[in-house]
């Protein structure tokens, strides 16, 4: 009976120890360090295109983890932006940011796109013509958000972004801009949110190791 209770013990152990994600496999670390908004906190990115039905799948799930992030943790998006054909839902996701509509439409963006299929996410004009009419607003002003000054400042940033991530498609989550797991690498959406999860209690774990600066 010992040598039986010994054994399953071990054999629970190694569970618990495959169950834990592997660098490599579940995640790795990013190609190059990215600076992060927030340094003294652990920042997690979510890289994404309201054109990808697995980021339309992803959204409820990532919302739902981030109302429950502790303090220590700060969240945002960036739009992914590997090729041109990406650029028109990148610039509706900034277009928006910059009306402060992002609250209100990113959900009905990402609706119109993959359940109504009422939005083509590589048609500039569309994207502008359907955030006039959902938002209310002129469509100049509108229009003007789309072909802003720093339009192509963001654009860039976002397409560096995913170039130094060393993203392979969407959704992928970037964590404190060392690591990187996404739902293909995790095998899941749910497998990619607990994924970061491990690496965020990591990080922590480091940064209450290292010492005080003075």
């Amino acid at each position: 009976m010992k040598k039986l209770l010994s054994a399953l013990m071990l054999l629970a152990s190694f569970n618990v120890l495959a169950a834990e994600p592997q660098i490599g496999k579940d995640f790795d670390k990013t190609p190059q360090a990215i600076s992060t908004d927030s340094p003294n906190k652990i920042e997690v990115t979510e890289v994404f295109w309201y054109g990808c039905i697995h980021c339309y799948h992803m959204d409820p799930l990532l919302n739902a983890w981030v109302k429950k992030l502790p303090a220590d943790v700060v969240f945002k998006r960036m739009p992914g932006l590997p090729q041109p054909a990406w650029a028109p839902m990148a610039k509706a996701f900034y277009a928006m940011e910059d009306l402060k509509l992002s609250e209100k439409l990113h959900t009905a963006l990402f609706d119109a796109v993959n359940k109504e299929k009422s939005l083509d996410p590589t048609n500039e004009a569309a994207a502008i013509n359907w955030l006039t009419k959902k938002s209310g607003l002129d469509k100049a002003k509108v229009e003007g958000a789309f072909k802003s000054f720093s339009m192509n400042n963001k654009l860039n940033q976002a397409a560096n972004f995913f170039r130094a991530s060393g993203a392979t498609g969407v959704p992928s989550l970037v964590i404190d801009g060392q690591f990187i797991t996404s739902s293909t690498m995790a095998g899941g959406n749910e497998q990619a949110l607990k994924t970061a999860d491990y690496i965020i209690s990591n990080l922590r774990a480091d940064k209450a190791k290292a010492p005080t600066k003075k």
